[in-house]
């Protein structure tokens, strides 16, 4: 590793721990009595905290809601109550026919292919502002039509999972089981760990998300993007302010970046544009439009609300003592071999 590399790497590590450990300003800060907008002390709007996403709102709007932007107050009370007796099963199976028992009838062994119940999950209380899709255009709050290309290199990516399998290496697995990435740009709320701590000097904005511990150093200081040839997990961002709104640019996306919600390859143009808003101490409007031209026939947007969240964001150990990865590749072997051998 050559010495420029060190010191770039001495730089970013330094500036990462500056902003995030470095006591907020509360210099200008309004209240929800005065909504003045809040600033840090070196006058920019002060978007720091810990803000949470989730949500039970979906990215595409239901086909059952077509033409239904929004519901009222007492639909989304309804959907809450619903989804909140939905998630509150244990979805472990009482009855698994086949497996282990002791005597007495005891299961020894559970349905682990559905051991994620609620104790784990934070998929939100409500329907963010009433909507029935996070996507807010095109109007029909669907994806819009997949390009010839983009068709092509998503039935692609089907045929060679189809013909390698899920498991015959490594690499063949999500990245998120990978603990590689989880989320990508835009910033959609998942499962859990839907927090995000940012955090501000007067060239940079750092914006820490919880899964996986992704972090995100964002220039403001009109510096360009990196050379095409550099691509990267979460691209190369770059930011500015229009009037209270945060603009961050997105490009240079590694060929196997990902965006929550859509299950296909995305094109090496792939440019994603977000709007940080700060409405009032507790929340912030996040807006976000993704431009691909080469996956799909236009662009598309969506709005999501962040809320302020009180505590810390505790580091997220996505591979310490898991056991995952290799039981997944072993398990493989070991159907592999049942069906050479006719057991299976």
């Amino acid at each position: 590793m050559s010495r420029g590399v060190v010191a770039s790497l001495g730089v970013l590590v330094t500036v990462i721990f500056v902003v995030l450990f470095t006591p907020a300003s509360t210099a200008g800060q309004g209240t929800e009595q005065n909504p003045t907008p809040l600033r840090t002390a070196w006058g920019d709007p002060d978007l720091q905290g810990v803000w949470n996403n989730a949500t039970t709102t979906p990215l595409q709007r239901p086909p059952e809601l077509a033409g239904k932007d929004t519901l009222t107050d007492e639909e989304v009370a309804q959907r809450d109550v619903e989804f909140a007796e939905t998630r509150s099963l244990d979805r472990r199976d009482d009855e698994a026919p086949g497996l282990g028992t002791e005597p007495g009838g005891r299961l020894t062994v559970a349905d682990v292919s559905r051991a994620y119940n609620e104790f784990w999950v934070e998929r939100g209380k409500t329907i963010a502002n009433n909507r029935t899709s996070i996507i807010v255009d095109p109007g029909d709050g669907r994806l819009p039509p997949l390009t010839s290309d983009g068709q092509r290199r998503t039935e692609a990516r089907a045929g060679f999972r189809r013909g390698r399998g899920p498991s015959d290496s490594w690499e063949d697995r999500r990245l998120a089981e990978r603990c590689i990435i989880y989320r990508g740009i835009p910033a959609m709320p998942t499962l859990y760990n839907n927090n995000y701590q940012i955090a501000q000097t007067p060239k940079y904005v750092v914006i820490f998300q919880e899964h996986i511990h992704d972090v995100r150093v964002i220039p403001i200081d009109g510096r360009s993007h990196l050379d095409d040839g550099v691509r990267q997990w979460l691209g190369d961002s770059r930011g500015h302010w229009e009037g209270e709104t945060l603009v961050v640019e997105t490009t240079n996306f590694h060929d196997k970046a990902l965006i929550r919600g859509f299950n296909g390859d995305l094109g090496e143009s792939l440019r994603v544009i977000e709007r940080f808003t700060r409405v009032n101490a507790d929340s912030i409007d996040y807006q976000f439009t993704v431009i691909d031209p080469t996956t799909w026939t236009r662009p598309w947007s969506g709005s999501l609300p962040m809320t302020r969240t009180e505590g810390l964001v505790y580091e997220y150990a996505c591979h310490e003592g898991n056991r995952g990865m290799l039981n997944l590749l072993a398990g493989a072997r070991v159907e592999e071999l049942g069906a050479q051998s006719g057991l299976r």
